[in-house]
């Protein structure tokens, strides 16, 4: 059992008969009345996202997870298929478990929490972030650089994003995989 104060990201609890797993939080300690933890839920089983209120000192229930990395192989329909990089056993996840699924590409590496329990994957963590190839982007005009103008550009996951006007079509560029947002151009 953990209470309110060890509340942090990536922890998987279980609540209201679910497992969940903490994607943001804050400690709140208000200048009137007792403090408290305000969190952002996310189901393993569903992928949806709810809102909740921890008071100070709250029994949570947290599930015991074990971290692996695997190499993301390749996705049929809505399954992804990893393999562990450490005994090349492989598993398939639902694409609901996956945050960002549309910014993954084959051979990239992630983090994978199983629960020690039963064996299931309970989330994949991207890294912070990917670098992708630019395939499809308009080129940019000159003199439309007053401001911090961007362009819609697809990347070769498939993935659209808005890049600055100077990116062009096999520019690489560094993706943000929280946000999904443009980080850099990548020179090779």
């Amino acid at each position: 059992m953990a209470t309110s104060s060890d509340i942090r990201k990536g922890l998987c609890i279980k609540y209201n008969n679910d497992i969940y797993k903490i994607v943001e939080f804050l400690h709140v300690k208000p200048g009137k009345g007792p403090a408290f933890v305000r969190t952002k839920l996310k189901s393993v089983t569903s992928g949806k996202v709810i809102d909740n209120t921890f008071s100070a000192g709250h029994k949570i229930e947290d599930v015991r997870v074990e971290t692996h990395k695997f190499q993301y192989l390749y996705n049929e329909g809505d399954t992804y298929h990893f393999m562990n990089t450490a005994d090349y056993n492989q598993i398939s996840v639902e694409k609901n478990i996956l945050d960002t699924p549309e910014l993954i590409k084959e051979g990239e590496i992630v983090t994978i929490l199983i629960n020690t329990e039963d064996g299931m994957p309970l989330s994949v963590d991207m890294p912070i972030s990917v670098i992708l190839e630019v395939t499809e982007t308009e080129p940019g005009l000159k003199g439309n650089t007053a401001t911090n103008a961007t362009k819609p550009a697809v990347v070769e996951t498939g993935a659209k994003i808005n890049v600055p006007l100077f990116i062009n079509e096999g520019d690489k560029i560094k993706v943000e995989t929280e946000k999904g947002t443009y980080q850099e151009r990548v020179k090779e």
